[in-house]
């Protein structure tokens, strides 16, 4: 911060004597606004970025030619902090006048031509045209590789970015090849606490973050982390997405309170930094949305994630994957408020979005036919929410020789374990898992589910992932034995489903009033009469705090509560 508070200052002395001292029009004044813009963009300041560039690019358009190379680099400016300050459009109408002069200009494998080439596809990358991103990527690599040496820094850039448009087409193996090719040519050239080096280890971490290593993820976010809170000044855009990339894995984990607290402090620094409808503000909404809604606060939930789709919907093209999510998340809030037509209505626009915007195989895709297997499943329509899931694991099907063990098995398009997707053991494999043995469940398929519920656990229970998740096998695990009437296992799983929700989520959570509903039903069945009633009494007290009137899981407490009355 101090650094660039003094390179200001000297920059706008020297700016002072060189007003007084040449024409309004003088090139040195052009270059003079340039450094200051500089200065800003750097320290965040984009607003005032841009005005300097606009100031410095007014001078060059009299001074210059049209075919100027510094006209050039005026537009490339411009068109630069126009993306800082999510005007896509209008960035990549400069971007693309800063190009052309270049093509004109220059000799095709002049250095120069890889940046734009790099400006461009950076800004694709924003706009989530990633395939586009990638392709203007691989021409400014292909540049560099002929024009510099084997360690150079700009190749390191150069291998993030493409690295970066492969985790975002969900081939994460790619990702992090490249991402370890730019991690060693920066670690040999640039001093420890350089920024380029924590954008290496947040980009790392991203990798590992969408393997499910979420423990890996937080080390080299948080060793990110310390280099941006030395370098940047305390208000920048990069420490807000730092921040929130902690809070993320702390949510993936179940640490809400901890997610609450990172989240919060990115949401300070990119309402004081950016423009009231700048893209990564909805997402810092969207980000504090999900954690309400992991801690059962859905109107709360909504309100954020309506937040955020509000400035998706002014920022961003109708095609873009963050609208997606957006609809996606509206769509699950919805879902569990019990308003299971309008959760359709919200995941299927998402899913529209994502198959104009997705290759054919993006786990995104099998995510989203998981989301509306799931309202089915809810809507009690089980053979649409099998339909649906079959459909998710499809898209991987493709991906397995004819010989795999796997394609001999009659649920083979089930088996979430083996897609290609996600590694082995991947904390999403077992949701994946105890989501459709619950659905054979309600098919009363059990030793299907059953089956699958022990799929789930058996990566739960190995793997570092969020325990709530661990949790919700075990609660369906019990459900499965109380259906199958071994009521002294289903106590068991009851138990040990109860026992983490309890001690992670607050007490109203109306997830702990579904296990105090189902330990209810395993009184009731086993006759103890006055535990029935006790639990069942805490399952609609939560409900009716938490959730709406007209919500089938109020409605059900409420039935299950007249059983046992009636016995008793």
């Amino acid at each position: 911060m101090g650094a660039y508070s003094k390179a200001l200052e000297f920059y706008e002395k020297a700016h002072k004597i060189l007003e007084k001292a040449l024409p309004p029009n003088h090139p040195h004044l052009a270059a003079s606004y340039n450094n200051i813009g500089a200065v800003c963009k750097d320290m965040g300041n984009y607003s005032k970025a841009l005005e300097f560039y606009e100031k410095a690019h007014q001078i060059k358009e009299k001074a210059l030619p049209p075919n100027h190379p510094d006209l050039a680099m005026s537009y490339n400016n411009v068109g630069a902090v126009y993306t800082n300050l999510g005007a896509y459009s209008k960035a990549l109408e400069f971007l693309k006048k800063a190009h052309k002069i270049k093509e004109k200009a220059l000799p095709p494998n002049h250095p120069d031509l890889a940046m734009s080439h790099n400006n461009i596809g950076a800004l694709y990358q924003d706009m989530g045209d990633y395939s586009k991103a990638l392709e203007f990527y691989e021409k400014a690599h292909q540049i560099k590789e002929k024009a510099l040496p084997s360690n150079h820094p700009d190749l390191a850039i150069s291998y993030n970015n493409i690295g970066l448009a492969y985790n975002n087409m969900g081939d994460y193996s790619k990702a992090c090849e490249f991402y370890e090719k730019s991690h060693k040519i920066k670690e040999k050239a640039l001093p420890s606490n350089h920024s380029s080096l924590a954008t290496s280890y947040n980009n790392i971490g991203l990798a590992y973050y969408n393997t499910g290593d979420y423990a890996k993820a937080l080390e080299f976010y948080e060793k990110s982390h310390k280099i941006f809170k030395k370098a940047l000044p305390p208000n920048h855009p990069h420490l807000a997405t730092s921040y929130s990339n902690i809070s993320e894995v702390y949510r993936k984990m179940g640490d809400y309170s901890k997610a609450c607290e990172f989240f919060a402090k990115a949401l300070k620094i990119r309402e004081k930094a950016l423009p009231p409808n700048h893209p990564s503000l909805a997402t810092s909404y969207n980000n504090i949305g999900a954690v309400y809604n992991n801690l059962g606060a859905y109107s709360k939930a909504l309100e954020f994630y309506e937040k955020a789709h509000q400035v998706f919907e002014k920022a961003l093209p109708p095609n873009h994957p963050h609208l997606a999510a957006s609809y996606n998340n509206i769509g699950a809030v919805c879902n569990d408020m019990g308003d299971y037509s309008k959760a359709l209505e919200f995941y299927e626009k998402a899913h529209q979005i994502k198959e104009k915007a997705l290759p054919p195989n993006h786990p995104d895709l099998a995510l989203s036919y998981n989301n509306i297997s799931s309202v089915y499943y809810d809507m009690g329509d089980y053979s649409k929410a099998l339909a649906a899931l079959k459909r998710s694991h499809k898209i991987f099907q493709v991906t397995f020789p004819p010989n795999h063990v796997n394609l001999a098995l009659p649920y083979n398009w089930c088996l979430s374990i083996d897609l290609k997707a996600l590694p082995e053991g991947h904390p999403e494999q077992a949701i994946d898992y105890s989501n459709i043995g619950d659905v054979h469940r309600l098919m009363g398929n059990y030793e299907k589910a059953l089956t699958f519920h022990r799929k789930a656990l058996s990566i739960q229970e190995n793997v570092k992932c969020n325990p709530l998740e661990c949790a919700t096998t075990y609660v369906n695990l019990g459900e499965t034995y109380r259906e199958m009437k071994d009521y002294s296992t289903t106590f068991t799983y009851y138990q040990k489903g109860l026992e983490i929700r309890e001690k992670k989520l607050p007490k109203d959570h109306p997830d702990l009033a579904v296990v105090y509903h189902n330990m209810a039903k395993l009184y009731l069945a086993t006759r103890q009469y006055s535990m029935a009633m006790k639990n069942i009494q805490q399952a609609i007290e939560i409900a009716q705090q938490k959730l709406p009137s007209t919500h089938p899981r109020l409605l059900e407490y409420k039935e299950t509560f007249e059983k046992i009355r009636k016995e008793m």
